[in-house]
């Protein structure tokens, strides 16, 4: 006789199995790591599902109206893609960074 425990636990092995494999439940084949020689030059990071978009308020005078600058990080940390978004935004010719926006995880 099977305590309830170890009914639940036989009952979320099968959802995730059934999750992670809908076709097929009982064959689980490891997926291949990405190679990033394998990647074609002309694929972006937007491609990708980490990293993060941040959205900065820039000007380029200091009397100007904030306008939106958005940069997308592959960065997995929010510190990080926040500094890589001020970069590319003085790069990009806005010398003044008003404030962060907001930043989303891909």
């Amino acid at each position: 006789m099977k305590t309830e425990l170890q009914e639940f636990e036989e009952s979320m092995r099968r959802e995730i199995n059934a999750f992670q494999n809908p076709k097929q439940e009982s064959k689980r084949q490891p997926r291949p790591a990405p190679d990033k020689e394998a990647r074609s030059p002309g694929q972006s990071a937007s491609s990708y599902k980490t990293g993060h978009l941040v959205r900065l308020a820039v000007r380029t005078r200091s009397l100007e109206q904030d306008s939106v600058f958005e940069h997308h990080s592959t960065s997995i940390s929010k510190l990080e893609a926040q500094l890589e978004a001020e970069k590319a935004a003085k790069k990009a010719g806005y010398p003044i960074i008003g404030h962060l926006i907001e930043i989303k995880s891909l």
